[in-house]
């Protein structure tokens, strides 16, 4: 099972190229990178100076939950006035980069995380009123009912969405995912009961996973959810709970979740992938066989000897 990165490896490997070499060239280059985010890289005054830009879907809705913040502490005296057409620009000097190695390298794993400290702003927030809350003492009794805050709508892609809601106990984070076939829904069933099956079993510290058809609960009423009975739309909700939530795995946490969607849909197409290889290979063995007892004409047509010794030659 492939693990995806969280950085983008092609903006790491230009700005990795550009910060050693010693002759600044000029650069256009528009990337594409998960959930319809684009990015681009170019270097529209003088050669030093790189301009990197980012488009996301839902920048508006992570803007309301603190995207703002977030990218202000990343990238601080790197951001710029935004380039049109996109949501987010930050302007690198190659004349004024960090003397240290160990500073350079550090900036360019800042930019490569451009979408992923983008996105992680509602998580962030969710965690950290997570924290509030049970600082204050709410427990399930003291809690009021619906208590949870807010249910944060990131609508990441064209149909699909992630729900996320803190409370005293625990952050639950909702996607909602389209299955465009009937062989991408059974695929999906049986790579989330692994997820299951896999907590039961050996991983007792992982976050409760759970899969339905229908809006879960904590979601059920919110405006713009799908639920046309036909099964095309799945929800799957994890539970993270405090042992996930602390400082020093919180990051982590907030990196994983992140990727889950799209580590959930490569998974299904690999596999179909998978599986067609193999029914292309048993088909071509099936042909071999069928080759191998087929007659050969040509000895068919061969002079054969009787008993007596006289020649015949069989008629076809």
């Amino acid at each position: 099972m492939l693990l995806l990165e969280y950085h983008n490896l092609l903006l790491r490997s230009i700005l990795s190229e550009r910060f050693l070499s010693s002759s600044p060239v000029s650069i256009d280059q528009v990337i594409s990178d998960f959930d319809g985010v684009t990015y681009h890289i170019s270097t529209p005054e003088v050669r030093t100076k790189i301009l990197v830009s980012v488009s996301v879907k839902c920048f508006r809705d992570l803007l309301q939950h603190g995207a703002q913040a977030v990218l202000q502490r990343e990238y601080g005296a790197y951001i710029t006035e935004t380039e049109s057409g996109y949501d987010f620009s930050l302007l690198i000097d190659l004349e004024n980069l960090p003397v240290e190695q160990e500073g350079r390298d550090d900036l360019i794993r800042r930019v490569s995380l451009l979408k992923r400290n983008t996105m992680a702003a509602p998580f962030e927030k969710a965690i950290d009123e997570h924290h509030r809350l049970a600082e204050q003492g709410v427990n399930a009794e003291t809690a009021p009912q619906g208590e949870g805050t807010e249910v944060m709508v990131i609508r990441y892609r064209e149909e699909e969405a992630m729900y996320i809601q803190a409370s005293h106990d625990r952050v639950t984070v909702i996607f909602s995912t389209v299955f465009r076939e009937e062989t991408d829904r059974i695929f999906g069933k049986v790579f989330l009961s692994e997820f299951v099956d896999a907590r039961r079993r050996a991983i007792q510290n992982a976050p409760q996973v759970l899969y339905r058809n229908d809006p879960p609960l904590e979601i059920r009423g919110l405006p713009g959810l799908r639920d046309d009975g036909t099964g095309d739309v799945g929800y799957i909700t994890f539970v993270l709970f405090p042992r996930h939530l602390t400082a020093q795995r919180r990051e982590e946490t907030i990196s994983h979740i992140q990727t889950f969607r799209d580590y959930f849909h490569y998974h299904i197409k690999a596999a179909k992938a998978y599986m067609h290889s193999r029914m292309r290979r048993r088909v071509a063995d099936f042909l071999k066989v069928l080759n191998r007892a087929k007659p050969d004409v040509d000895e068919e047509k061969k002079e054969r000897k009787t008993a007596s010794g006289r020649n015949f030659r069989v008629q076809g």
